[in-house]
């Protein structure tokens, strides 16, 4: 079972409304944490805090309660913005996550003064409703168990295959993905640099110019992929613990706070799909996918391409895992130092393909 976490001092006090009757972000957790708060009731209520959610589980059901917090990509800062917000992740995780997210659900306080959870009452905060899913079916848990199937992976791809033809061509042209890219490509290395001490500060210099190089020599494929209509409104956050391999296999959590960050190359999500599974031991596996897409949809990005991308997704991650240090305690920093490195050396390599 998780452990209940209790909020981290920071939250304490923060107001989810600014009226007399708001409540705070420390009394709505631990109302959550609390069994009764909830109309099925349950026997017990596990807790995962992330940098911008809690997710409440039972049982049967999953309740996600965005914190009210402001970053430079996303505004939870205000009960209406974290209301549009779960609206949002309903519908976007419609596409390929149909049945599993179920509603919106108001924290609303009951005649006696206590806090519940369902649908009557005046809604002091919403909460997102999902159903459970198995974690024994989750891709990242069958790698690690050695039990994901080719019949897994056929599933996966042809359901991948149906959601990237479904999707319209974005509006954008190649100038415009080529700067986005070479934007972010910027910022990773910026981010990076900024802890050199603590990792490989000539493996970052040579990330940064190896790719950028890269971009300036290979700009044909991204104008191919944009006359090819590939640049789609995709997932956003294409990750194997987000996918549960189910006899129709399900695709959750959708990166539904900005839409920017899910204008993609469906290539691109691809290959991150594909390094993440290379990364936790199943290269084959990324291999399948790529390649039961490409002869669902016929097409076939180029390997370099392909590699291209993988890089650029493993900066990304390095980046993202590099904002945990100094958050945390020494030891839970040094684990974060530890994944960012790694994700140096994969995005090294790809690059250098």
């Amino acid at each position: 079972m998780i452990e209940t976490p209790r909020p981290r001092r920071r939250y304490a006090g923060v107001p989810f409304a600014m009226d007399d009757h708001g409540i705070t972000l420390e009394q709505a957790v631990a109302a959550l944490c609390r069994p009764e708060t909830y109309a099925e009731a349950p026997p017990r209520v596990e807790v995962i805090e992330t940098h911008m959610s809690f997710v409440f589980l039972t049982p049967s059901h999953a309740y996600k309660l965005k914190k009210p917090v402001r970053y430079d990509f996303l505004d939870f800062s205000t009960p209406a913005l974290r209301k549009h917000d779960c609206e949002e992740e309903l519908r976007l995780n419609q596409r390929l996550a149909a049945g599993v997210y179920l509603a919106l659900v108001a924290l609303f306080r009951s005649p006696e003064g206590r806090l519940r959870l369902g649908a009557d009452g005046d809604a002091l905060e919403w909460l997102v409703q999902m159903r459970r899913l198995p974690q024994h079916l989750m891709l990242d848990e069958k790698i690690r168990r050695g039990t994901l199937s080719e019949r897994d992976l056929e599933a996966l791809a042809a359901r991948l295959a149906r959601f990237y033809r479904s999707c319209a061509p974005e509006p954008m042209t190649a100038a415009e993905y080529g700067a986005r890219i070479r934007n972010e490509i910027e910022i990773d290395h910026a981010a990076l640099r900024a802890h050199a001490a603590a990792l490989d500060g000539s493996a970052i210099d040579t990330l940064h110019g190896t790719q950028t190089a890269f971009l300036e020599r290979h700009f044909a494929l991204l104008e191919r992929r944009v006359g090819e209509g590939r640049i789609i409104e995709g997932h956003g956050d294409l990750r194997p613990e987000h996918v549960c391999l189910l006899d129709d296999p399900v695709v959750f959590d959708c990166l539904e706070f900005n839409r920017a960050l899910r204008i993609v190359d469906a290539a691109d999500e691809l290959a991150f799909l594909a390094m993440e599974c290379e990364r936790l031991g199943a290269a084959h596996a990324g291999t399948r996918l790529l390649k039961g897409y490409a002869a669902r949809t016929g097409d076939a990005a180029p390997a370099r391409l392909v590699d291209f991308y993988k890089s650029r997704r493993a900066s990304l991650r390095a980046r993202l895992s590099i904002l945990h240090i100094g958050e945390l305690d020494r030891a839970a920093s040094a684990r974060w130092v530890a994944q960012t490195g790694q994700y140096l050396r994969i995005a090294l390599d790809y690059a250098g393909r």
